[in-house]
């Protein structure tokens, strides 16, 4: 009875947002991608059935089959090797790329919100300069003209794709910084710099993992751009963008060997993004469901 009576004196919209905890079918497929990639990036090298790199020309061109489940390209080189050890540069850089975004967002954004003033004044003209260069193109000259392989590609994108972020940081900050737990921590003497990256930032936290996830599907479409124009990547190199392109000349004999990588890159993008948007819609609906 008393079950029953404390059942119904709960408010619908809280049992409203309990019921929406639960992840989607879409979401659920989007993390279980995303758990299969990391796998494949971890133990490839077991898992992989043949040497990503072993050329055979006795089996060029060769179409999906039980020996080759995705073929082989016009070097006899298995395709789904080649996938498979594709996964940890699709995921490693991007991923990379992602957590330097968040940090110096994080770092930017909060001290730009919360300190106001002169601080926020040059940390935003600073962001508006960075939103006028243009980024991608920079990119594109940089590793073309220096080289130095994936890594140095995965640094430039670092270096030019935080600033996005910190306007999103800021504007969190800025709605936190009036609130009570706020002036709490300034009554007790709190330092202010924890009360910035401690006590704030963990009140977004969910604000800047959607946005780290944002970041880590457009890192991994630049970095598979570049590496399709052959920049940032070594020629014959298992990375996905790369693949794209020197399996253009087999789209018509071996679709399935031409077209895996790119499907890979839009899956594993739109996968991170669908988890960052459920994590902050999580967060937000238990947030609200508290006050």
């Amino acid at each position: 009875m008393s079950g029953a009576a404390s059942a119904s004196a709960v408010p619908p919209a809280r049992l409203g947002v309990r019921l929406r905890w639960p992840a989607s079918p879409i979401v659920t497929l989007a993390a279980g991608f995303v758990g299969l990639l990391i796998v494949l990036a971890v133990f490839g090298d077991w898992l992989a059935p043949h040497p990503p790199m072993l050329q055979s020309l006795l089996n060029v061109n060769q179409k999906p089959s039980q020996a080759h489940w995705l073929g082989t390209d016009a070097l006899g080189r298995d395709m789904s090797s080649r996938m498979i050890a594709g996964a940890r540069a699709g995921l490693l850089g991007p991923l990379v790329v992602a957590t330097t975004g968040a940090l110096l967002s994080s770092l930017l954004g909060i001290a730009s919100g919360y300190l106001g003033g002169a601080v926020d004044m040059v940390i935003q003209r600073f962001v508006d300069f960075m939103f006028a260069l243009p980024g991608l193109l920079i990119a594109i000259v940089l590793v073309g003209t220096i080289g130095g392989g994936y890594w140095f590609a995965v640094a430039v994108l670092s270096a030019l794709n935080f600033y996005g972020g910190v306007r999103i940081v800021r504007g969190a900050a800025v709605e936190q910084r009036p609130l009570a737990y706020v002036e709490a921590a300034r009554t007790l003497g709190i330092k202010r710099w924890r009360i910035m990256y401690v006590h704030i930032f963990r009140n977004i936290i969910a604000i800047v993992f959607a946005q780290a996830a944002l970041d880590f599907a457009v890192a991994l479409v630049a970095l598979s751009g570049l590496a399709f124009l052959g920049l940032g990547s070594q020629l014959g190199s298992p990375e996905w963008g790369r693949m794209l392109a020197d399996n253009e000349a087999i789209l018509f004999t071996n679709p399935a060997a031409a077209m895996a990588p790119g499907f890979a890159i839009v899956l594993t993008a739109t996968s991170v993004t669908l988890i960052g948007d459920w994590v902050y819609d999580r967060f937000s609906y238990s947030g609200r469901g508290e006050r």
